[in-house]
């Protein structure tokens, strides 16, 4: 991996937040907004990390994933030592990816 996620103002606005409260539609919204942006979704949920876990968490099915690009989604085994530092690493990581190919990073 290389460096952190940018902290320079300029390069930071290249990304957008998503943030509210659970079960308000943030997911609808968020795949409306990447659509319309082709933007890619960062998904900083804390349970939609986990396979198996689709009951209660709103990810996106097949369809939707098919139109818009999702990460940290089904990263992590249920059960499994899975962290907040590995976590970090790994969205960190995503967002990196998505600024070098130009696209906007959105964190919901």
């Amino acid at each position: 991996m290389r460096g952190p996620v940018p902290t320079d103002p300029q390069e930071r606005s290249r990304m957008l937040a998503l943030v509210g409260p659970t079960c308000v539609g943030k997911t609808t919204v968020a795949l409306r907004i990447a659509g319309a942006l082709g933007a890619e979704i960062v998904s900083v949920d804390s349970m939609q990390v986990y396979r198996g876990m689709d009951i209660g968490t709103s990810k996106p099915d097949a369809a939707e994933r098919d139109r818009v690009r999702l990460h940290m989604v089904d990263v992590a085994e249920p059960g499994s030592d899975f962290s907040v530092a590995r976590f970090k690493e790994m969205a960190d990581a995503s967002v990196r990816e998505i600024l070098e190919r130009g696209k906007v990073p959105l964190l919901t």
